[in-house]
């Protein structure tokens, strides 16, 4: 597995790299038998140490962890707490499923925009053109999913909705989580 350890505007020393190799190695080790790369950050946060950590395991799907502390090395052991408990989820999940992924996800290449708000404007009024401002563009992925799979990817990623193409129906679908806690699913 490569790992790719780093620090926003901290030293990272070899003994805190060698720790990470082996915590958080036995930790994806117990649960994933092919993980591919593992991106782990060390920043500062005011007096708090935090550690981000992402596992892109060999079936596509990504794990996320992020923790913080007084200490680096506590930073690092909430880190791989968290991702621990995901990991363990995910493949309980597997297991109730009673089928693995055998192929890796398949992949599309999309354009992602990052469009300028007008939280800033002093008058909050009508702008002067209805298009929007274009303050970035990347090219990102939307993963070949089933439903279970998509609910199971946002859940690992952390995040708050995850577009994919449906495996069944071959169209772009949406889940999301909800206000409520419930996860809603868009099937045009």
């Amino acid at each position: 597995m490569r790992y790719q350890i780093t620090g926003k505007q901290i030293d990272i020393g070899e003994a805190l790299q060698s720790h990470v190799k082996t915590e958080l190695g036995a930790t994806i080790e117990k649960y994933s038998g092919r993980p591919t790369d593992a991106n782990v950050i060390f920043s500062k946060s005011g007096h708090e140490f935090v550690c981000e950590a992402v596992v892109h395991l060999s079936t596509g799907l990504n794990c996320t962890a992020k923790a913080h502390a007084n200490e680096i090395y506590a930073a690092l052991d909430a880190c791989v707490e968290k991702m621990d408990k995901q990991l363990r989820r995910y493949k309980r999940r597997l297991k109730d499923h009673h089928k693995e992924r055998t192929t890796p996800v398949e992949l599309f290449g999309a354009s992602s925009y990052i469009l300028a708000g007008n939280a800033e404007a002093e008058d909050p009024a009508e702008p002067d053109t209805l298009q929007p401002i274009i303050v970035a563009e990347m090219e990102t992925q939307i993963p070949s999913l089933s439903v279970g799979e998509a609910v199971m990817q946002m859940e690992l990623a952390g995040a708050p909705v995850l577009v994919f193409r449906n495996d069944k129906k071959d169209g772009v679908n949406v889940v999301y989580r909800r206000d409520d806690g419930n996860i809603g699913w868009i099937d045009p």
